[in-house]
């Protein structure tokens, strides 16, 4: 099976690195030739100078997976794409694109005979290591040609990846995902907070949240990747207390003001994260620092 990737970043890159170790042949292309040339050196890419370049290097079915940022990148490189495919061919979209974009762009794709999938990517810069997390929205027909893909990036062929919907499903799914994730993160770096301003007892939080991680009712992948960035500095002096949002937790509120459901933990978490913008605080280089470890999303420094 082969298929091409556009957009060969942090993630990008890494999702073709496992694609390729798990017998998928990929052909890529970046806008930085050093990436391309790099992968395809060390990791096996058929490397691609342009995108009509890497379409002409599929043959049959044409898939196509975008890993580009969300609005007018992806919007118009579908739009450069449609007359470089033919009916019957397939583009996915792995960022985090609105998922009200999804469903717009699978019906215009669907005019020209073109399949679409919106998933739905979890996993940052682990996903090479452990397998992403996958929330495909599509037809059945076009799922069930892209299982083989969605089994080579999960972290088995049982788990990781599901089929969660019809266009749209998939990048509604991870939005959401995304919004509960802003609350845990808050939650953790309030806690830590009041922890490390308890000055009377000289708390030790790289040992807490160490002590955490085995058996605690709030064990997760997040308090593992705090644990291990307090282990080295509890005080996190590097990093500036400056938190930005990707978009989909405003996405993820608008959501619950548009369906009159009440969402005070993630509608707080956003609004701080607003707030970290034009204020100081340990709670803010906690959320900075997380996020950096976890998708590797740059981190504002001093």
């Amino acid at each position: 099976m082969k298929l091409a990737i556009l957009g060969l970043g942090k993630m990008g890159g890494n999702m073709a690195r496992r694609l390729i170790l798990g017998g998928i042949d990929v052909v890529g292309y970046d806008r930085s030739a050093e990436t391309v040339n790099t992968l395809a050196t060390d990791h096996g890419l058929i490397p691609a100078e342009s995108v009509e370049d890497a379409v002409s290097k599929l043959s049959g079915q044409k898939i196509v997976w975008l890993m580009l940022p969300s609005g007018a990148p992806t919007e118009e490189q579908i739009k450069d794409l449609i007359p470089l495919l033919s009916e019957g061919d397939i583009i996915i979209d792995g960022g985090n694109s609105n998922y009200k974009d999804s469903q717009r762009r699978g019906v215009w794709l669907a005019e020209h005979g073109i399949g679409f999938m919106d998933c739905g990517t979890s996993g940052g810069i682990w996903g090479l290591e452990n397998g992403y997390c996958l929330m495909v929205g599509a037809t059945l027909e076009v799922a069930k040609v892209i299982e083989p893909i969605l089994i080579a990036l999960a972290p088995a062929a049982d788990r990781g990846w599901a089929h969660v919907g019809p266009i749209g499903s998939g990048h509604f799914t991870k939005m959401i995902h995304n919004g509960i994730e802003y609350g845990m993160m808050q939650a953790m770096a309030e806690g830590l907070d009041l922890i490390k301003g308890k000055q009377e007892f000289n708390l030790n939080l790289a040992q807490i949240t160490e002590l955490w991680r085995h058996g605690s009712v709030v064990r997760s992948w997040l308090l593992d990747l705090t644990a291990d960035a307090l282990k080295g500095d509890q005080n996190l002096t590097s990093i500036a207390p400056y938190v930005a949002d990707s978009g989909e937790g405003r996405w993820t509120v608008m959501e619950s003001v548009e369906q009159g459901v009440a969402a005070p933990v993630l509608t707080s978490a956003l609004q701080a994260r607003f707030r970290s913008q034009d204020a100081t605080g340990y709670s803010y280089k906690l959320l900075s620092m997380m996020r950096n470890g976890f998708g590797g999303h740059a981190v504002k420094t001093k």
